[in-house]
């Protein structure tokens, strides 16, 4: 992935261990940007299947993760250097200022009421998209054109869900089949639509999202659905007796839930392969892949068939298939949602997001989710939940104000440089039009940073799975997820404590830079999709470097905690979408989505819906 040559590593005198300058006394003008040099072998097949069974050999296996580490300098840095920074175990922000231009919500009060307030100020009228269509570049509709189309009596929910369960069995049935949902109950879909039709008859829906159809990715309790994570069996050990937090405050507006959304298994890759169910496909190239984890959200909504998904980004995972597949991935700040009630809920990196078709529908998502468990308030206090005001006389201005950090020679570092002139574009057109600043900074301990998040997601997966694992279901994952955990089993307790040390430094470069700017600006990652190959398909996929290519912007976002989007901003030659990757301030998400915004509507007319597209409110 990333990296950066650090000026904080040097040697003491004789043969004492390598010593990382304190962070405070780093010169980071003098850091030089390295290209990354992972070491990993590409499997598939039974070459994969092979390579399993070595790295779970007792002999063997030490032998060949020792290797591997040593290949990508993990024990260099973590057990050879003395790192002075004491460690940090989750992210710790400094107090932030008051966001411009914004209006508190309050996070206390009932989702209905939050996604209300949220309304009052944003600028999109539904009536002129149903009676200027033809005038309008159109990609997808809104929450509030099917709100629109509901209450004016145009159509109703129980009619737009027909339209929903046809296109989920077309794609169930394809050669190969593409199954973008794990569970799937026509019958349960068709009653919670009945339900929303009649709110409507009667003239009292719930909220402006009430009839909207979501889908939920399988690491996040859906009650009476069963939650799998994607694996054959972890529904047999985990019994889901109520909805997760965030399903449930989405429950409260009406939402309609479509089933449980496909993943890579148990989230542990950001490709979507998954030999269990069948491998979610791109609807913008059905031969490679959507992205990963939250594969089967991101084709839903790209499809047209769910305005909105909810998938969970540990490592990208909202927002790497997000911008595969050429959506909006909104990963909010560590801590903003309460996971209660989802797979990963004790770790330190994942928070639970919306992937929607506009920044809009992203928005009115994220104010009904939002709101932070009792124990995340105390311990991480966050700044209060804002809604931008879009209405606002003074929203241009704020936008002129904007200062974007970029950091030129990482942003370059993508597999064909048409990936980053895309987003440059994208930043020059915005730039152009409100008169915001790009400044160039440097972010030192990339590579180093990439470390800590491996080890810091791998340890806490591995921790939770580890039961299971030493119980004899080691055999019932698949071969990538076995790859995966014998890697995350052999990192020590010096690995995690010395890795925590490095998430202390990165914040402290990161903070330094937001000193500077108002946002970090990449692109989303480093290649565009993926080509899934054949042999994949049935046994699954080991392929490191890919994923350190499609891994590579994405890791502050979670390793630091902090708030970050994707927006579409084109395609490449091939008409693969390209996304753009805005990172945010700590709890700065008002402000993140106001520029987000303006990003999208500057590019609109650059974005392709899929060849394949479900127009499920007008079919």
């Amino acid at each position: 992935m990333g990296g950066s040559s650090s000026t904080g590593r040097g040697k003491t005198k004789g043969s004492s261990p390598l010593a990382m300058t304190p962070v405070e006394e780093v010169d980071i003008s003098a850091v030089r940007y390295k290209p990354p040099t992972l070491q990993a072998p590409h499997l598939t097949g039974f070459s994969l299947r092979a390579f399993v069974w070595l790295m779970e050999s007792p002999l063997l296996g030490p032998l060949i993760t020792s290797f591997l580490k040593s290949q990508n300098n993990m024990p260099q840095t973590l057990q050879q250097t003395v790192i002075p920074e004491r460690p940090m175990y989750y992210p710790e922000y400094p107090p932030q200022d008051t966001e411009p231009g914004v209006v508190l919500v309050g996070e206390d009060r009932h989702p209905v009421e939050r996604v209300h307030e949220a309304l009052q100020y944003l600028p999109y009228d539904p009536s002129v998209r149903w009676a200027t269509e033809e005038k309008l570049p159109f990609l997808y509709w809104k929450i509030r054109d099917f709100a629109h189309a509901y209450s004016s009596g145009i159509t109703t929910p129980s009619v737009v869900a027909e339209h929903v369960i046809a296109g989920v069995e077309e794609w169930n049935n394809k050669k190969p089949p593409m199954p973008m949902l794990i569970y799937f109950n026509a019958d349960d879909l068709r009653r919670q639509a009945e339900a929303s039709t009649k709110r409507f008859e009667q003239g009292n829906p719930m909220s402006i999202l009430d009839g909207i159809f979501v889908a939920i990715k399988d690491d996040i309790d859906c009650f009476p659905y069963p939650t799998k994570g994607a694996t054959t069996f972890f529904d047999q050990i985990h019994t889901v007796e109520k909805d997760a937090v965030c399903v449930a405050r989405l429950r409260k507006c009406g939402v309609i839930f479509i089933g449980k959304a496909n993943m890579h298994e148990l989230g542990l890759g950001v490709t979507g392969n998954n030999p269990n169910y069948g491998t979610a496909r791109n609807p913008h190239s059905v031969d490679r892949y959507t992205g990963g984890s939250s594969s089967g959200p991101a084709a839903l909504v790209s499809l047209g068939l769910c305005s909105v998904a909810i998938g969970t980004d540990g490592g990208g995972s909202v927002r790497i298939p997000s911008a595969l597949c050429g959506i909006v991935g909104f990963k909010t700040t560590y801590g903003r949602t309460d996971m209660t009630g989802v797979l990963c809920d004790s770790g330190t990196v994942e928070v639970a997001s919306p992937l929607t078709s506009s920044v809009e529908d992203a928005m009115l998502v994220y104010f009904a989710i939002a709101g932070s468990r009792p124990m995340d308030k105390l311990t991480l206090r966050p700044s209060p939940l804002c809604v931008p005001n879009l209405l606002s006389p003074d929203n241009s201005n704020i936008l002129g104000s904007v200062k974007i950090g970029k950091y030129t020679e990482w942003f370059h570092d993508v597999s064909d440089r048409e990936i980053s002139s895309t987003c440059e574009d994208a930043l020059k057109l915005l730039c152009n039009t409100f008169g915001c600043q790009i400044e160039e900074i440097i972010l030192p301990e990339l590579e180093e940073m990439r470390t800590a998040h491996v080890v810091s997601i791998g340890s806490e997966s591995f921790c939770d799975l580890n039961p299971h694992y030493k119980a004899g279901r080691r055999t019932e994952f698949t071969l990538d997820t076995r790859t995966s955990l014998a890697l995350f089993g052999s990192f020590s307790s010096t690995d995690y404590v010395a890795s925590q040390c490095i998430r202390r430094r990165i914040m402290h470069y990161h903070m330094e830079a937001f000193k500077k700017v108002d946002f970090i600006a990449t692109p989303t990652t480093g290649m565009t999709a993926p080509k899934i190959p054949p042999s994949a398909l049935k046994s699954g996929e080991s392929d490191y470097v890919v994923s350190a290519y499609l891994m590579r912007f994405i890791i502050a976002g979670n390793l630091l905690g902090l708030p970050a989007i994707t927006v579409p901003v084109g395609h490449d030659k091939q008409g693969l979408p390209i996304g753009l990757q805005l990172i945010g301030r700590p709890w700065g998400e008002a402000s993140l989505l106001r520029v987000a915004s303006a990003v999208e509507e500057l590019c609109l007319t650059k974005r392709n819906r899929p060849s394949t597209f479900y127009d499920i409110l007008k079919s």
